[in-house]
C-alpha cells in the first residue's frame, strides 16, 4: 500500500501518533529530501530505507516505487513539510499507483494553507487554493484575474523574493481588499499580519522577508467588481497562453533555493546510501 504522510510544517511536534506509526512499520520511506527526512525519522528513533523522489526524479523513482508496490511491500511518501500532493511533490505517484490497481492512504495532519485562512480571519465558508502565481508580470496579473471576480477567499504561496511584487498585482487586479500574509507557521517567529493589500504592502518595507510565505485574499463582495479589464479577467485563453511561464509555478518554492540542484543530486545519492 501507498501511504501519503503528513509530517510537520515547522514544529516538529506536531507529527501526529498515526505518522509515527505509519512511518515505523512500512517497508520504505519516499521522501523528497533524504536528508530532511532522515532528521524527522532520527528524532522519533525510527530506522528506514529511503527512496529520493523529488521534482527532478519524479519517472524513473515513480517506477521503482511502483515495483516495490508491486512486490506487496508498503511505502510512505513524505515531503519536507506539509501533505503531499499540496504544491509538492505527490500528485503523479497517487495516479500512478490508483492506473496499476495499488491501495492508496492518507495519514492526516499539517497542511499550511488551512492554518493560514483559518488565522486571517477572513471568511471561511468557501475558499479556492491557487498555489504559486507566475514569475513574470504579465502572466502573474492574468493568473490573479481568473479569480477576479470570485467571492471565495483566495490562497497564494509566495517565496520571499516575489512577495511584494504578487502583492503589487494583487492590489492592481483585486482593488485593496482585506488580505493576510502567514510565515513561520509553528515555528518561534510564526507571524500573521493583516489588513488591506495597500496596509500590507507599506508593512514589507518595515522587515525584511524571509522564508515561504502563503498570502490570503479576500473574495470580491457582491455588488463589486475589480481593476481588472472586462475582457482580461473573464478570458482564460490569455492566461493559456501563458501556460508555459505558469505551469512551473508551482516549483517556484524550489526554483528560489539557489543549492536544490545540488540537493537534488545528494538526495539521489542518499538513496542508495540509506539503503
Amino acid at each position: 500500500m501507498l501511504y501519503l504522510v503528513a509530517t510537520p510544517i515547522g514544529n516538529m511536534e506536531d507529527i501526529t501518533l498515526r505518522a509515527l506509526e505509519t512511518l515505523r512499520t512500512v517497508d520504505f520511506v519516499a521522501s523528497e529530501d533524504t536528508r530532511h527526512t532522515g532528521m524527522l525519522l532520527k528524532r522519533y528513533e525510527i530506522s528506514k530505507p529511503q527512496i529520493a523522489f523529488h521534482e527532478h526524479n519524479e519517472a524513473r523513482a515513480g517506477g521503482r516505487i511502483m515495483g516495490i508496490l508491486a512486490e506487496g511491500k508498503n511505502v510512505a511518501l513524505v515531503t519536507d513539510a506539509g501533505t503531499p500532493g499540496i504544491a509538492d511533490p505527490g500528485y503523479s505517484i497517487v495516479q500512478k499507483a490508483l492506473a496499476e490497481g495499488h491501495e492508496v492512504t492518507m495519514i492526516p495532519g499539517p497542511a499550511g494553507l488551512i492554518m493560514a485562512v483559518v488565522l486571517s480571519g477572513l471568511p471561511l465558508h468557501a475558499f479556492t487554493f491557487r498555489g504559486f502565481a507566475p514569475r513574470k508580470p504579465g502572466p502573474r496579473k492574468r493568473f490573479l484575474g481568473i479569480d477576479a471576480r470570485s467571492p471565495h477567499t483566495l490562497i497564494f504561496y509566495e517565496s520571499p523574493y516575489r512577495l511584494e511584487a504578487l502583492l503589487k498585482d494583487a492590489l492592481e487586479v483585486y482593488g485593496d481588499r482585506r488580505a493576510a500574509i502567514a510565515n513561520d507557521l509553528t515555528k518561534k517567529f510564526e507571524s500573521v499580519d493583516r489588513g488591506t493589500i495597500s496596509e500590507l504592502l507599506a508593512g514589507l518595507k518595515k522587515k525584511a522577508a524571509r522564508g515561504e510565505y502563503i498570502v490570503v485574499i479576500e473574495g470580491v463582495e457582491k455588488g463589486t467588481g475589480s481593476s481588472i479589464d472586462d475582457d482580461d479577467a473573464g478570458d482564460d485563453s490569455d492566461a493559456t497562453e501563458d501556460a508555459t511561464d505558469y505551469a512551473d509555478a508551482g516549483d517556484d518554492n524550489n526554483a528560489d533555493n539557489a543549492d536544490n540542484a545540488d540537493s537534488a543530486d545528494s538526495a539521489d545519492s542518499a538513496e542508495d546510501h540509506n539503503e
